[in-house]
């Protein structure tokens, strides 16, 4: 088990994913302070309940491990931090600080195995492809590895315009398969020619 502070928001963070965010309440401040200073992750949670800023929020109790990878502080007071996806945990406990930092006693999650795209879904690395194509590299780290299905289902589902909660459907899978299904099913369900 792991103590892991708690950044709690309505977006989803997955593994091998890039966040950027600008940090300005003291909580989250003091908080990234600490984590670049020790050279420490901090976990990131979807909001099951609450808001981003003010009290405490409930979390999703899966989320991922957030390493900071780059920072700024163009405006006083405003910080802005470029992080990268880490590995997922569950989080089995959770205590509120006095400032209203919520830390979480967490058991971090196996890596997932690497597997190949396989050829059912090869229309939803070609998706992937025209989209990042279209966007550039400050939305991902490259290598762009449209092989991967893992890769391929994270990308995706950061890329897409889905639901938040079906975000944390696809980040709580446990195979990358299982990831793109859901992924496939949501694109039909709205009516989308993936290919």
């Amino acid at each position: 088990m792991s103590e892991l502070p708690l950044f709690l928001l309505n977006t989803v963070l997955f593994p091998g994913g890039r966040l950027q965010l600008r940090v300005f309440e003291k909580r989250y401040m003091d908080m990234v302070s600490g984590c670049m200073k020790n050279g420490q992750p901090f976990g990131v949670c979807l909001i099951r309940a609450g808001l981003e800023v003010g009290q405490a929020a409930q979390p999703h109790p899966f989320g991922t491990a957030g390493h900071i990878v780059a920072w700024d502080m163009n405006q006083p007071g405003i910080l802005n931090i470029v992080v990268r996806g880490g590995r997922c945990f569950r989080v089995e406990r959770t205590y509120v600080r006095p400032d209203q930092l919520l830390v979480g006693e967490v058991e971090f999650q196996p890596e997932e195995p690497t597997a190949t795209l396989p050829i059912a879904h090869d229309d939803l690395g070609e998706l992937l492809a025209r989209i990042l194509e279209q966007l550039g590299e400050q939305y991902y780290f490259p290598p762009v590895q449209l092989a991967d299905a893992g890769w391929v289902a994270h990308r995706l589902t950061e890329l897409l315009p889905l639901p938040s909660d079906l975000k944390q459907q696809v980040l709580e899978q446990p195979r990358a398969e299982q990831k793109l299904d859901l992924l496939t099913a949501a694109i039909a369900a709205a009516g989308v020619d993936a290919s």
